[in-house]
């Protein structure tokens, strides 16, 4: 059997506020686990830095990206591209992988702000492989400094589920993988299909406007 979409798997949708949700596709994919094997040893994983301040500083993460025009790293891949954009009516000019070696890797929490259009956006993200904490909390508390440092909930995604954030969730809320240093974790692939309709206002930020610097991890 080949790695495809179970297209008979409900969607929950979960309320954040008035404005921004998340549908929740627990076990999407069907043969999660040759998918992830293939990403995972199959894709070009480069190491990136983000300037900050005055100094490059080194992303604990793996990343790669597919755009138009190039060979998917998985043909399964085709199917999981156009069932998106056919249930959420966007057009997706192509995705995004990160691959979280192990504990040490992980994103404190962010808004996806390089898109710069944030009140109406679609962000799909789809998990292979170890199931990791995922994190939510609203924009109201990222001064929180307390142990869940002001998170509402946690999906934990893993094994082909799928997770869709829409509405305001870029504008509004703040989402996280956190880092597990002293736990035994292992690898996860998230993908990330982002559409966003240019509405309201665009976000200006350092965030939006630091250089990324990508290179071979070693």
């Amino acid at each position: 059997m080949e790695p495809h979409v179970d297209r008979s798997v409900e969607f929950e949708r979960l309320a954040l506020d008035g404005t921004s949700w998340v549908d929740i596709a627990r076990n999407w994919i069907v043969d999660e686990p040759a998918l992830f094997e293939s990403l995972r040893d199959g894709v070009q994983w480069e190491s990136s830095q983000l300037y900050r301040y005055d100094h490059w500083v080194e992303e604990r993460r793996l990343g790669a990206s597919w755009h138009r025009g190039r060979p998917l790293p998985h043909p399964a891949l085709a199917e999981v591209h156009r069932v998106l954009q056919h249930r959420y009516k966007v057009q997706f000019g192509g995705f995004s992988l990160i691959q979280y070696r192990d504990g040490n890797d992980g994103q404190a929490f962010h808004r996806d702000t390089d898109m710069r259009w944030l009140d109406d956006t679609i962000i799909a993200v789809l998990s292979l492989g170890a199931r990791r904490p995922w994190l939510l909390r609203p924009r109201s508390q990222r001064h929180n400094l307390d142990v869940g440092k002001g998170a509402t909930h946690d999906l934990q995604p893993g094994h082909g589920d799928l997770l869709v954030m829409g509405g305001r969730c870029q504008a509004d809320w703040e989402h996280s993988v956190p880092y597990l240093p002293r736990q035994a974790v292992g690898t996860r692939i998230s993908m990330q299909w982002r559409f966003a309709r240019r509405t309201g206002r665009p976000f200006v930020g350092a965030s939006y406007d630091a250089p990324l610097h990508y290179s071979r991890p070693r």
